[in-house]
């Protein structure tokens, strides 16, 4: 039996008039998500595929520009696991005031402070921190997801200590802020069948807090990549305040609009053998595209096992935003060629791509900038988040009326 909502791709392109190519196309490049049925047949979400043609079709791109707010709020926050200063950042142009940014890495903490002399930032392993009730009315964190330890315990506020998500739960539980927004991976839905995720709502609903999450696609936030975050949003329990996450734009903005006038800058370059591989891939295309000799050749073991492998000698292409950038762009299982030009994205296109200003400079070595930055959130989703919650607090947010779960799904009528 098919799952819920879900259709093959050829009743999806019978339906909305275009091709099944185009449809498995967007499946290889991330635009749209696919699961098999029992059968092993792929099958879609049809309100998916409406959405990103939609949103891919004609005008709906954008350009690339950092947003931000005229207006500075009178809200503070405090953020752990600062890194780079993308949600920092991004917060800020929404009007948000940092009053203490918290990190650990020396090369992170230079660029914080090279960037933003007024920052406090504060360079110390969190669990030497000491907050007050008060200090700020919303505490944001990144914390790394980590393996919570199960077997007969109840997975309480006491039971997660040695994690650093306990060190963002007790920073919470000390100063008692208006709104706690917790940042991850979308992994995190499912790490460990989805028990450590469950595990941290617990903890914030039994410090006193309301709890939702929802994996935020960057794509359709001004973010020139396909970049998806899971956010975790808490607000007091004595406040009477909706919780809300930013809504999608109705556009995308493709890395030619991302890169264009992109400054000049240092960047990984491919070993020679590399580079005649890459100049055989075409924009958007990746190791599939190589004549079947030199895919064996190329993908060595890995030619014979499963999955697609689609980031393996992958050139980004121009008319859509860049794959999710990770730490280092020629990394054999995630490259990130540049469009045209056989190369790896250089620091400043990296930069680009995750919406930090041209002006925002990075410490450390080529590898440590690239790093900081595949690391970050990017700077205009730390914005349309900081909005969100500068709207939530403000009283702007309509309570929305959630559906029960049976008016959700079509009813099924059993004939007796």
């Amino acid at each position: 039996m098919k799952k819920q909502n879900f259709i093959t791709a050829g009743e999806a392109a019978k339906k909305l008039g275009i091709s099944i190519d185009t449809i498995r196309r967007w499946d290889k490049k991330g635009l749209v998500k696919s699961l098999r049925d029992d059968r092993n047949d792929r099958l879609f979400s049809l309100d998916e595929i409406k959405r990103v043609e939609n949103k891919t079709h004609g005008d709906k791109k954008g350009k690339l520009k950092i947003l931000k707010n005229k207006k500075i709020s009178t809200y503070t926050a405090i953020e752990l696991f600062a890194g780079a200063g993308g949600t920092a950042l991004g917060m800020e142009n929404a009007g948000i005031q940092h009053i203490l940014l918290n990190e650990y890495d020396k090369h992170a903490c230079e660029t914080l402070r090279i960037n933003k002399p007024s920052w406090n930032v504060v360079e110390k392993d969190v669990r030497e921190l000491t907050f007050f009730e008060g200090q700020a009315d919303i505490v944001q964190g990144g914390f790394p997801c980590q393996t919570f330890s199960y077997a007969g315990k109840k997975m309480g506020f006491e039971d997660i200590r040695g994690t650093l998500f306990f060190e963002f739960a007790r920073c919470v539980k000390e100063v008692k802020p208006k709104i706690a927004i917790g940042e991850n991976v979308k992994g995190l839905l499912n790490h460990d069948d989805g028990r450590t995720l469950q595990t941290m709502i617990n903890v914030l609903e039994e410090i006193g807090y309301n709890v939702k999450y929802k994996v935020l696609k960057s794509q359709y936030l001004n973010v020139p990549q396909k970049r998806e975050r899971l956010i975790i949003i808490g607000v007091r329990k004595d406040l009477k305040i909706p919780i809300a996450f930013p809504k999608e734009m109705d556009y995308i903005i493709p890395l030619r609009e991302a890169l264009v006038d992109c400054p000049k800058s240092d960047g990984q370059e491919y070993p020679k053998n590399k580079k005649k591989i890459m100049d055989l891939i075409p924009p958007g295309g990746y190791w599939r595209d190589l004549p079947e000799k030199l895919q064996k050749e190329y993908m060595g073991a890995s030619y014979y096992m499963g999955g697609g492998k689609t980031g393996m000698a992958r050139r980004l292409s121009w008319d859509e935003p860049s794959l999710t950038l990770t730490c280092s762009p020629a990394q054999k299982q995630t490259e990130r060629c540049h469009p045209e030009e056989t190369r790896p994205l250089s620091v400043r296109e990296y930069a680009r791509i995750q919406t930090f200003p041209d002006n925002w400079k990075f410490s450390g070595s080529i590898a440590q900038q690239y790093k900081q930055i595949g690391n970050a959130v990017p700077v205009n989703l730390g914005y349309h988040i900081g909005n969100t919650i500068i709207q939530m607090l403000e009283g702007k947010i309509e309570v929305e009326i959630e559906k029960p779960e049976y008016m959700q799904q079509p009813l099924f009528v059993f004939a007796t």
